[in-house]
């Protein structure tokens, strides 16, 4: 059931201009923004995809990637259909850009109380807002959080990190950690491959620290778009910026959607991107999509005593102690929990 948008103001001849994310749609009577999930009826903003779940899974927490919150857990993982971007490798596009290249909104619908009580039931200790861009459900993702928190229930965000000002001060108090896909440190390749630009989702890493969420980032190396050394490190630097303690995890592209005539990235791209974090002064620097690399695993950044073994979502030694390091007492950065 349509549900009227938070974050818009109306505007002359019934117009409305969103304010959920870095768009700022300015929509029309019967038209959409960009997501295609967001209409002007009559100069009200509604959402089409409130309670439209079309996905809801039990995930390793590692999965989203979240190495730093609550390792080892399990996340219930829920999607509408929708996204921002028009990213040209999206590994999810059949419920991603339905909306907009089919004009399809499918779902089941869903209470904010049946998502919880499913997270509970399920011994999951927190929910996920992923497989597609939370920020364009955002009126569900955030009255699920509310009754998660209330319920002592951990809210992460998988997101690219288009949000506007206004969306991060609201979901602050009820967002325990987001993952933002820092997809590249270039304005051209936002434009040509998502559809977006780059400048706010800085932005919103930016706020996102500073209203104390939890922040871990993950760039997908794509070879020939992205892999140049000179951006990776201007990439690493900014996030040298926000706080050594935020963990990059560096993700090995392989051809999907409208990239297939790319080929898998190199191993050998991933452990150098990975080699210019720690040089940039990051402490918690992965490699992803690199099933059984020693990238996998958490070290302590200051003497290097192995802290958590892992082998893709798997743990297999978690060796913190009181939140820290059993050698040198070094406290592991995240969201550990009991």
């Amino acid at each position: 059931m349509p549900r009227e948008a938070l974050l818009y103001e109306k505007l002359e001849d019934n117009g409305v201009r969103c304010g959920l994310c870095a768009h700022r749609c300015r929509i029309k009577p019967d038209a959409r923004g960009v997501c295609g999930v967001r209409e002007n009826r009559d100069g009200t903003l509604y959402s089409l995809v409130y309670g439209k779940l079309i996905a809801g899974n039990v995930d390793p927490i590692e999965k989203k990637p979240l190495f730093h919150v609550l390792p080892g857990s399990k996340s219930y993982s829920i999607a509408t259909p929708g996204c921002n971007f028009r990213c040209v490798f999206c590994q999810n596009y059949e419920i991603s850009q339905a909306p907009t290249r089919r004009k399809l909104i499918v779902g089941r619908d869903t209470t904010p109380e049946e998502v919880v009580d499913h997270a509970m039931a399920t011994g999951c200790r927190s929910i996920a807002y992923t497989y597609t861009e939370p920020t364009i459900y955002f009126e569900f993702a955030y009255d699920c959080c509310r009754l998660a928190h209330e319920k002592n229930i951990r809210n992460v965000f998988v997101s690219n990190g288009y949000m506007s000002e206004e969306a991060v001060d609201l979901a602050a108090p009820f967002l325990d950690a987001i993952n933002v896909d820092l997809k590249a440190f270039s304005e051209e390749f936002y434009k040509k491959q998502c559809g977006a630009s780059l400048k706010p989702v800085l932005n919103t890493l930016r706020r996102l620290k500073e209203r104390g969420v939890w922040v871990e980032i993950t760039t997908l190396i794509i070879p020939t778009l992205n892999d140049d050394p000179s951006e990776l490190r201007q990439l690493a630097g900014f996030i040298r910026s926000l706080g050594p303690e935020t963990p990059w995890h560096i993700s090995r592209f392989h051809p999907c959607y409208e990239l297939q005539d790319i080929d898998a990235t190199p191993v050998s791209t991933i452990h150098s991107a990975v080699e210019i974090g720690r040089e940039a002064g990051l402490h918690y620097v992965y490699s992803g999509n690199v099933p059984g690399d020693s990238g996998e695993k958490t070290s302590c950044h200051q003497c290097g005593q192995l802290l958590i073994d892992r082998f893709g979502y798997l743990i297999r030694g978690y060796f913190v102690q009181d939140g820290a390091c059993p050698r040198c007492r070094t406290p592991l950065a995240g969201l550990l929990g009991s």
